[in-house]
């Protein structure tokens, strides 16, 4: 055995791996920066050119690059409050926050530095439980991940906000939204509208970035100003977010182990990992009130737990060639490719590869981080550029990696649709990550709901480990209640003095009510199998839903649910109108049918700096080619599409 690892190490510090590794975290960090496209993407766009290259050399190239995509990732989500990827959605709140208050360098720093420390305790984790970890994962049926999923569903109370009621609402609207689309038990069609588009259910990259990017380039849009909102850059630089996660150094290695026993989980991925930890730094923080608002921790927790994800990850691949996420799944088809094969034989004669892959990983993230850590600085600089200037590149990032979910000009209605319902959440203080957390677990709920019961009968219950998750559950409940996160906290406190008009909020309110009663009428027309989950969560939104109608019809301002951040706000905050940044938008898309994206893309550009921003004609000019140039060169060497016109040339 010690001749294997010796021999692991020796590999290791070949110049050609390490070459090899080092080319793998330059990809990484240049695709983890395009949001949207994460590890499934760049790992896809990776495996024709590692075709025909040596195990060792093909091996370093996938491992870079799937270390240093969640950390890269965090740029976008920090400095323009778009997700980067789905493991980095919970970053947004806290990390958005903080950029906006001039402090993006200081969260970057946290954030890189977190996930240093997340990444290298997941390979330290594997390192020494990688030969006593598959009969732990063994012990995780169907009922026990099912259970999971209702696990991360009770970190929705902390995420509600001041009204628990609009928070029950938004996760069960996500759960809906989660829903349409094929059944998994059936395959039946539920709620899908005569919609081909439908039929697959919405990508989940199209849904992150409505909800969340969507209303924040609204609102910059429409107040005219640079996303640090006239705070000084300098003020908190990234060696201060260092100093914070030193500062909170066990809330990151416990939010690491969360991520490392929640990526070892098969089916439970990225994409809920990050909204877990943040959930638990909320429920044992004793000073919640900054949460939303630009408190750092809610950066560390987040980022600790998403890179340390990918050791946990890691281990059902290679022990049992079972993905423990999207990106491992394509991890795992480049083994193949290269001609390993995971399973039982990664933890007897192929221990050196095993150790190979592990030190790997812990290496790149030192890689990534130290990049990342370095262009911290010169980056989070875009925070004081005005808003005008940014809001077409932001606008062309949101739109095409959009369309890279399913290569569908849908891909962009639908991200303009749920954009807008993005914005009114925003507005009238309904939770956008609780809505995000149901979306994300809908189907893996529905899913091991049906196996379990299949399986195990109701008796699914009284299984050890379905209790203990269950009595962790209901702790979370618990702990929820006692602080919540609310983006819109620092308004609360003006509702109760100004006489708001419940039109608005009424009229969205309805929306809400009448896709509930769609849910339950299409629920009703399916069989048994195919209805029962998506009405069960129907029947339980209903009188939640028909409360605050009743609420806004009574217009009882005293009432937390009672809340419209553009009413409450001080005059003069908003420049423009709600729905001009959507016509903007609408208006590229439009145009992206008619001739396609691209020469869209260029008249999009040309307009909006010369009658939005109102700058010469010379610097439009340069603007438009650096931004259209940077797009092609992207598209070209990732081999990427763009939408397509009717009349396309």
């Amino acid at each position: 055995m010690l001749d294997l690892v010796l021999q692991a190490l020796q590999t290791l510090f070949t110049p050609e791996h390490f070459m090899y590794l080092v080319m793998g975290v330059l990809l990484g960090l240049v695709i983890g920066v395009f949001p949207g496209l994460g590890g499934i993407a760049g790992l896809s766009l990776l495996l024709p050119f590692i075709y025909g290259m040596d195990e060792v050399s093909a091996l370093a190239t996938l491992i870079g690059l799937v270390a240093v995509i969640p950390t890269s990732a965090t740029f976008t989500s920090v400095l323009m409050g778009i997700p980067g990827s789905s493991s980095s959605q919970a970053t947004v709140l806290d990390g958005f926050a903080l950029a906006k208050k001039g402090q993006a360098s200081r969260a970057l720093g946290a954030a890189f530095s977190s996930s240093l420390l997340g990444g290298l305790f997941g390979a330290i984790i594997l390192t020494f439980f990688v030969q006593i970890a598959r009969p732990l994962i063994l012990l995780f049926g169907s009922a026990e991940l099912f259970m999971l999923a209702i696990f991360g569903l009770s970190m929705v109370g902390s995420l509600s906000g001041n009204s628990l009621m609009k928070g029950v609402v938004a996760c069960g609207f996500g759960i809906l939204v989660g829903s349409v689309g094929a059944a998994p038990a059936t395959g039946e069609f539920r709620m899908i509208f005569g919609i081909n588009y439908l039929y697959d259910g919405l990508p989940l990259v199209v849904i992150a970035l409505s909800i969340f990017a969507f209303p924040e380039i609204s609102e910059l849009f429409r107040k005219e100003s640079a996303i640090a909102e006239g705070a000084e850059l300098g003020k908190g630089g990234w060696l201060a977010g260092v100093k914070d996660m030193i500062k909170n150094k066990w809330l990151a290695l416990r939010c690491a182990a969360i991520g490392t026993i929640v990526g070892a989980i098969p089916g439970m991925g990225g994409s809920v990992v990050d909204w877990i930890a943040y959930g638990h730094v909320v429920q044992t923080a004793k000073d919640k009130t900054q949460f939303g608002k630009g408190d750092i921790r809610g950066v560390i927790a987040p980022e600790s737990a998403n890179n340390a994800k990918e050791g946990g990850a890691l281990m059902p691949t290679l022990l049992f060639g079972i993905p423990g996420s999207g990106s491992m799944a394509v991890f795992l088809g480049g083994m193949v490719l290269i001609g390993i094969e995971a399973g039982p034989s990664m933890v007897t004669k192929d221990i050196d590869l095993t150790y190979t892959i592990i030190w790997s990983l812990a290496i790149a993230n030192v890689l990534g981080a130290g990049l990342s850590l370095f262009l911290a600085g010169p980056i989070s600089r875009l925070t004081r550029i005005k808003f005008s200037l940014l809001a077409p590149f932001m606008i062309m990032v949101i739109s095409f990696a959009a369309f890279q979910a399913t290569k569908d000009m849908t891909d962009l209605w639908m991200l303009l649709i749920f954009g807008v319902i993005g914005i009114f959440m925003k507005r009238f203080g309904w939770s956008r990550p609780a809505f995000l957390i149901g979306f994300v677990l809908a189907t893996q709920a529905e899913s091991y709901l049906n196996m379990s019961v299949q399986f195990y009968s109701w008796e699914m219950f009284l299984r050890p480990g379905v209790l203990i998750i269950l009595v962790l559950s209901l702790i979370s409940v618990y702990y929820s209640r006692k602080g919540t996160v609310d983006e819109n906290a620092e308004l609360m406190d003006k509702v109760r003095d100004q006489n708001l008009s419940m039109t608005p909020q009424l009229l969205f309110a309805g929306f809400i009510l009448l896709f509930v009663l769609i849910a339950i009428f299409d629920g009703h027309q399916q069989s048994f199998l195919g209805g029962i989950f998506p009405l069960t969560i129907a029947y339980i939104m209903l009188p939640f839903s028909l409360l605050l109608m009743w609420i806004f019809i009574r217009k009882k301002t005293d009432n937390a649910a009672v809340f419209d951040a553009e009413q409450v706000a001080e005059p003069g905050t908003f420049k423009a109108t709600w729905y001009e940044p959507i016509l903007w938008i609408g208006g590229l898309y439009v145009l992206s049918m008619i001739i396609g994206f691209i020469p869209a893309i260029i008249l999009f550009f040309i307009a909006f700096f010369t009658l939005k921003a109102r700058i010469g004609w010379l610097q439009t000019a340069v603007l438009t080619a650096a931004g259209v140039g940077l797009l092609l060169l992207f598209g070209y060497f990732l081999n990427l599409e763009f939408p397509q016109g009717v009349f396309s040339f």
